[in-house]
């Protein structure tokens, strides 16, 4: 049985960081999986939550927490061609960037499972036109 980082992430729908001083050990495991900070689930994790689904299932991964270092991973493709498998979206955002697995596409948005989104694992829209780009891992 072949299953897909799509597939795989949606397991962890629900995943939510802990408010306060105490953390999550699950998004505090993903946080760590290429070093040993941060100390806590109080920082951006959506490329922590890409990274830790992509070394369960052996797949390219960027190795850091940083959203816009999934541009150099996996093969580019068009927005219009990514599916809801093995594709991730990284968009810019305010600070930074944002990075999540490929949910879905209408005119005005994109739909991304991502983590760090609302301080959870879920399904939210962006917009278009905050897309820098789309990987293909596998």
């Amino acid at each position: 049985m072949n299953i897909s980082a799509f597939d795989l992430a949606q397991r962890f729908v629900g995943v939510k960081e802990t408010p306060g001083a105490t953390s999550t050990p699950l998004v505090l495991a993903m946080l760590q999986l290429d070093g040993a900070w941060p100390t806590n689930d109080a920082v951006p994790w959506c490329s922590g939550f890409t990274n830790f689904v992509a070394w369960l299932l052996r797949l390219p991964r960027s190795k850091s927490l940083a959203a816009r270092s999934w541009l150099e991973v996996g093969r580019a493709i068009p927005l219009e061609e990514a599916r809801s498998e093995n594709d991730v979206v990284i968009l810019k955002r305010d600070g930074g960037g944002h990075v999540g697995f490929f949910a879905g596409l209408d005119a005005e948005t994109v739909q991304i499972l991502g983590g760090n989104q609302a301080d959870a694992v879920n399904v939210r829209s962006f917009r278009r036109a905050d897309v820098l780009g789309v990987r293909r891992l596998a």
